[in-house]
């Protein structure tokens, strides 16, 4: 089983209430939601510790929303580096809100989005 599958599984039964469906795209997970938004997810296939979720939301008011651990250098002054949140585009980022496991983190992350869905 890749690391993927536990998270699509997270993704349908959990989040049944804004997961429309979910589909295996290579080597990510595509996580289409009911606002015809979708959020992507990737994780290391060999090494549970790097992983990113993205939340699309260009195409609905020109946000993006992505919590991942590339070891990026642009924001290495980030108190929770190499864990950080682009929060609604690529340039804003902030510390990780996030629990900084994939399991977990993914099940924050997809609160957040039903939080934003909500309102």
């Amino acid at each position: 089983m890749t690391p993927l599958e536990p998270l699509r599984r997270i993704a349908e039964v959990e989040f049944a209430n804004i997961v429309v469906q979910t589909d295996t795209l290579g080597a990510k997970v595509r996580v289409l939601l009911i606002d015809t938004s979708y959020v992507d997810v990737w994780a290391s296939r060999t090494s549970n510790l790097r992983f990113g979720f993205h939340w699309e939301r260009q195409h609905l008011e020109g946000h993006i929303y992505r919590y991942d651990n590339f070891p990026d250098t642009n924001w290495a002054e980030i108190s929770t580096f190499p864990f950080h949140f682009h929060k609604g585009d690529q340039q804003t980022v902030v510390a990780s809100p996030f629990a900084p496991t994939l399991e977990q983190g993914f099940r924050e992350f997809m609160v957040f989005v039903e939080r934003k869905l909500q309102t």
